[in-house]
């Protein structure tokens, strides 16, 4: 379900938008309209929609449009022309009370530079947005605390903003946001001006939070790591037009312009395919009916070295070699019983493969692949691993 729907969204600057809109709409230039009217094109019919609970990232070079594009969204800056529609209700045409009612009940923002009052405790910034909303003294201190609980700075209240680091700074920023318990989170360059350390740690918190609070969040970005990090999915923003919408995936396999490939080429494919991406069907029995004599036989047939059992419900349970199922049934042994082993290496099927790497190299049976039941999803060995990442990069070759 689409809980933003951008359509057809223009935003010129200048003091005679009306020429340049007309130049635009007959296909001329940015460029060639700049010349012409002294107009600059920020943003140009620009498409796309949200889902309820996605992470969906915009990204692309200076001067790509897109942090005027999150301007537009909350309307600190207005559009020329087009339609924003949160929750079905377009935000372009409403007037400034609605507009303010909006902004305090389902839009937090989330600057690059943190904003913060330095004046401020960190408890009082974090209470700013609950204050101007009329909330009561003591219910916003409750949701302030509690917000400062869920970014890791439980116990930092009473300081003052210079007291902290750059990412404890950002932290009380988004605090500062979610303590509304906004609908959509919108986040300009949020984490770019922080060490690349810290950023990495954000943006992991970020992804974290994300999994308790399933917000919609809009996340502005010109770094392709990040971008392809936390997106659910990206839209790639190039002379104030989007070139591409996809996961990340999508976007680094079947790049739909040159300057995408372009984009893109250097990218390291391990950090961006995770274990369902190169997961491969196992071979599996169900304890609950099976015996070593069929492992054997079902081993035989599919060529393998290893079975994985499972219960009725594929949860995992075991692995089994082919040395410990022929000595079983050389000895008439008619079940399992001490014969598994159950220490297996298993990831979950998020997992990125960049973090899987180890585990391939020191275990010496595949690397499980299990959801959070505990059921077997697949299995993962050097071969498509290898053949994953060759494959992308020869895709992306062929682009160019």
């Amino acid at each position: 379900m689409a809980k933003i729907q951008v359509e057809n969204l223009i935003k010129i600057f200048g003091n005679r938008p009306e020429r340049a809109l007309q130049l635009l709409n007959e296909g001329v230039s940015k460029d060639e309209i700049l010349k012409k009217t002294k107009n600059a094109v920020g943003i140009a019919n620009v498409s796309f929609h949200v889902n309820e609970g996605e992470i969906f990232v915009v990204m692309g070079l200076s001067g790509s449009g897109k942090s005027t594009l999150i301007r537009c969204l909350n309307r600190l800056i207005d559009a020329t022309s087009g339609k924003i529609l949160l929750d079905d209700e377009d935000i372009v045409t409403m007037n400034k009370e609605e507009l303010r009612e909006v902004r305090r009940s389902k839009l937090g923002m989330v600057f690059q530079k943190f904003a913060l009052f330095p004046h401020k405790t960190v408890l009082e910034n974090v209470e700013y947005g609950l204050e101007v909303k009329g909330s009561d003294a003591e219910a916003r201190k409750n949701k302030s605390i509690e917000a400062l609980k869920l970014v890791g700075l439980d116990g930092w209240g009473e300081s003052l903003p210079a007291h902290l680091s750059g990412g404890m700074q950002q932290r009380v920023g988004l605090a500062r946001a979610l303590a509304i318990d906004p609908d959509i989170l919108l986040m300009d360059e949020a984490f770019s001006a922080l060490d690349p350390l810290i950023r990495k740690e954000m943006q992991d918190e970020l992804l974290e939070l994300q999994n308790k609070m399933n917000k919609t969040i809009i996340f502005i970005t010109h770094d392709l790591d990040e971008a392809l990090k936390i997106g659910d999915r990206i839209a790639l923003m190039k002379d104030g037009k989007i070139v591409q919408i996809g996961t990340p995936e999508q976007i680094l396999k079947n790049p739909a312009t040159e300057y995408v490939a372009r984009f893109v080429k250097d990218v390291d494919m391990s950090k961006v395919l995770s274990a369902k991406d190169v997961m491969i069907k196992p071979v599996i029995l169900d304890d609950t009916k099976d015996g070593p004599r069929v492992a054997l036989r079902k081993m035989q047939i599919e060529e393998v070295s290893g079975i994985y059992i499972t219960d009725n419900k594929r949860k995992l349970k075991g692995y089994l070699s082919a040395e410990d199922v022929s000595l079983a049934v050389k000895n008439n042994q008619t079940n399992f019983e001490g014969l598994l082993q159950t220490d297996i290496p298993n990831v979950s099927p998020d997992t990125m493969l960049i973090d899987i790497f180890s585990l391939i190299a020191e275990s010496k049976m595949p690397v499980a692949v299990v959801d959070d039941e505990g059921i077997l999803k697949g299995i993962i060995i050097r071969g498509p691993v290898l053949a994953a990442l060759s494959r992308t990069e020869d895709e992306l070759r062929d682009v160019e």
